[in-house]
């Protein structure tokens, strides 16, 4: 019998009981091998890549009957549907091959962050599952199926513990709703609201709130409006061409409606109300350098996205692009609010406008790309990886060198960039697991750590030895397409490095074949960064 996850929690679950029989079976048989990988915290299946067959199968059908195999692996007893929720279907026509996206439920509740991903080859057999699955959910009073607080008395709580961190917010760009959830954190388990609060006054915020269903103690809180910066001419005196909109004989404005839904970009004139007002000119000839870089590079991004990845804007689904620039007073930031682009003009010190550089604006939106996609939660090793994700296709989408910020930050400084990927360390950052953050600043070392995946995507493409071991490099375009697979298909919202590793190999794998140069090299770059 497998071992509870965590010391005295109780091993009872309040399910039904009808027993199954597997429809098909892995074509190692059941017993433990290599292929099945463990969790060190909870001890379940994190990654399986033993094919199994699918005996007529597919579907919803084959998915199910699949998890239903390694239900002891799972520790689940009873039925295995109340355990999952599908999510997505996902058809790869490029690779002929599915991947299915699911939720770890509990009594109806999903456990927040909790998702796995199960992936079909083109004959229709699971190759692989990724994610992470919490058993044993125990039945006391911190996971009652009802909650003691209301909504309104959660929110309360989560107003008056950010008042403390930022002072006093009067008005939301979106407005909040707690949702309930189970939410895992430190080995417990409680029933819980989520509650994200998105503001822009005192000080720009999109702060996530775990608030105890029971009790009304915050369990757990981050802010997830990073630190980096963005592009244009604009900024830097090169001149570029991009769409606008005739509005009348003398009035043009920043609307391009050739790309998704469109891709707008407006301005504050240094106030923090958003989105501000439209871009317009008399003559469509522009001059403000900062909008037009924004404009310019979220085009550019956009087209990235589409021609190299096929993705229609960062959901997939041609949502529009919004932008905002010349927001408050010598601010030194840009940030996705998780809505919109917004672009501080810097203080001319630390930062030029930041809509100035290409690499960042691509880094900025592809947080909304990892958003919809994997959902990589801004904390610790999961949030590392969203900061990876990020400087990685913002390296893809400027394709000059592999520095980040470098056009707009320190504009005395010469040569001087936020961060490098082909030498982390330059910057202060860990191109090795054993040098990893261990501390709880800034998120857990979201933006430190994110050096360690950062080279090991810049040893994928470039080659070269690290840590004694050698790297065969297969190029800016394979890599891209290793990363994009593994963030869109394989990742889940916990995701460590281990399950970044995993993750690639899987997507090199779909891509390239199992015996490829490129699955040998992911593997070779991971080991050379320390991650197993």
């Amino acid at each position: 019998m497998k071992k509870s996850w965590k010391k005295g929690f109780a091993l009872t679950v309040a399910l039904t009981t009808t027993a199954f029989v597997p429809l098909a079976q892995p074509m190692s048989a059941m017993a433990k091998s290599d292929e099945v990988q463990f969790s060190k915290e909870f001890d379940t299946p994190e990654f399986i890549g033993e094919p199994f067959e699918a005996d007529g199968l597919d579907g919803e059908d084959l998915i199910w009957s699949y998890l239903e195999t390694y239900q002891d692996d799972f520790q689940i007893e009873g039925d295995v549907k109340e355990h999952f929720k599908l999510l997505e279907e996902v058809e790869n026509d490029e690779t002929n091959t599915k991947h299915y996206r699911l939720q770890e439920m509990y009594n109806g509740i999903p456990v927040f962050g909790y998702q796995q991903t199960i992936h079909v080859d083109e004959d229709g057999n699971v190759t692989s599952f990724l994610g992470q699955f919490v058993p044993n959910l125990s039945s006391d009073k911190k996971m009652s199926r009802k909650a003691k607080l209301s909504e309104e008395k959660a929110l309360k709580q989560a107003l008056a513990d950010l008042e403390d961190e930022v002072g006093e917010v009067e008005e939301f760009e979106v407005e909040p709703q707690p949702e309930q959830y189970i939410y895992v954190h430190e080995g417990e388990a409680y029933l819980a609201y989520a509650i994200e609060l998105n503001f822009l006054d005192p000080v720009p915020g999109r702060w996530m709130y775990f608030v105890d269903a029971n009790t009304g103690d915050i369990i757990n809180k981050y802010n997830m409006i990073d630190t980096v910066t963005g592009t244009g001419k604009g900024v830097l005196g090169d001149e570029k061409s991009f769409e606008t909109t005739k509005q009348s004989s003398t009035s043009y404005v920043m609307r391009d409606t050739t790309r998704g839904s469109g891709i707008e970009t407006y301005t504050t004139a240094n106030s923090t109300r958003l989105p501000g007002t439209l871009m317009s000119d008399s003559d469509n000839y522009w001059t403000d350098g900062a909008a037009v870089d924004a404009h310019a590079y979220a085009q550019q991004t956009y087209d990235y996205y589409k021609n190299t990845h096929g993705r229609n804007s960062f959901d997939g689904n041609g949502a529009k692009i919004r932008s905002t620039v010349h927001y408050s007073r010598s601010y030194n930031n840009a940030f996705w609010n998780g809505s919109q682009m917004v672009y501080g003009d810097g203080d001319g010190r630390t930062f030029l406008p930041l809509s100035g550089a290409l690499d960042v604006v691509a880094h900025e939106l592809t947080h909304a790309v990892t958003e919809r996609t994997a959902g990589l939660i801004y904390q610790n090793e999961s949030g590392a990886l969203n900061e990876s994700m990020s400087d990685i296709f913002g390296a893809m989408v400027d394709d000059d060198d592999w520095l980040m910020g470098e056009d707009v930050y320190t504009p005395g400084t010469p040569g001087d960039a936020l961060r490098s990927l082909e030498d982390p360390t330059a910057y202060g950052d860990p191109d090795h697991y054993s040098k990893r953050y261990t501390g709880s600043q800034d998120n857990g070392g979201v933006h430190t750590n994110s050096g360690i995946n950062n080279k090991a995507a810049y040893l994928l493409a470039e080659g070269g030895t690290h840590y004694g071991v050698t790297v065969r490099g297969i190029g800016r375009e394979d890599t891209a397409k290793i990363y994009y697979h593994a963030l869109t298909h394989y990742l889940t919202p916990y995701s460590n490095f281990s399950a970044m590793r995993r993750a690639a190999i899987q997507a090199a794998t779909d891509l390239f074949g199992a015996n490829s140069e490129q699955v040998r090299s992911v593997q070779a770059a991971y080991d050379a960064v320390g991650v197993k």
